[in-house]
């Protein structure tokens, strides 16, 4: 699959559709896959850790799940087709495993909140197998039974709702170990999902101001907005040089 590199980090030029498709392909693969929702926060955090910037490049699938790395392609010529936001495309991959018969597995977020969203989810979608729920609040002790309770659910996608860059680092650590098809990092979701957080109207996301919706709702998250205009000067100083 084709890729654009934003600030040395991969990006696959693929829209929804594009995506989709291909999550079906990793399902038919006898290996897990890891999925990366990259947006400029993430994109600056991996300028700086070299770790992450190692996870993002080894993913099997990146999406451009913000505005700015959009914007970002087009200014340095690559030109992504469109935004493919993570929390578009779980919903999306949730309809494919209703309809594909594809057990899920809800991980993350505080106790209680990855349930709720299940049982929101599936009373919109009745076909939903949700093979299993588990809080992200867990240390590494911990951890070998959070990954035995998902192979034994024999879940083929797990949603795992940690934040970044914790959930990515957390899936590259134990892909090796999850007999599931897709691990993909959903952030705040489950909180969308079970009705605990609003999302920004659509129009806002349309027009690149879901950050905008975020910071007012959530005042407390301006010193990590403070990111952006790093990432515009950034990826400006990358185009004229």
């Amino acid at each position: 699959m084709e890729r654009v590199s934003i600030l040395g980090l991969p990006v696959d030029r693929v829209d929804m559709a594009g995506a989709v498709a291909r999550v079906r392909e990793f399902v038919s693969e006898n290996r897990t896959c890891q999925i990366v929702t990259l947006n400029s926060e993430i994109a600056m955090t991996a300028q700086e850790n070299s770790g992450l910037a190692e996870v993002i490049c080894q993913a099997d699938l990146v999406v451009p799940d913000g505005a700015g790395i959009v914007w970002a392609s087009r200014a340095l010529g690559g030109s992504l087709p469109q935004r493919v936001a993570g929390f578009d495309l779980m919903q999306e991959l949730l309809v494919c495993a209703a309809d594909h018969h594809w057990p899920v597995f809800f991980l993350g977020a505080e106790p209680g909140v990855a349930e709720e969203a299940a049982e929101c989810v599936t009373r919109r979608l009745p076909g939903l197998i949700v093979a299993g729920t588990h809080h992200g609040f867990f240390d590494e002790e911990e951890e070998a039974s959070v990954i035995e309770e998902i192979n034994s659910a024999k879940a083929r996608l797990v949603f795992v709702g940690m934040g970044a860059p914790r959930q990515d680092f957390w899936i590259a650590r134990n892909k090796t170990n999850i007999l599931a098809a897709i691990c993909i990092g959903v952030g705040g979701s489950f909180n969308v999902l079970a009705g605990k957080v609003k999302r920004a109207p659509d129009w806002m996301g349309r027009c690149g101001l879901e950050w905008l919706f975020r910071l007012a709702c959530q005042p407390a998250r301006f010193v990590r907005m403070l990111v952006l205009p790093r990432f515009v000067i950034r990826v400006i100083r990358e185009r004229l040089t």
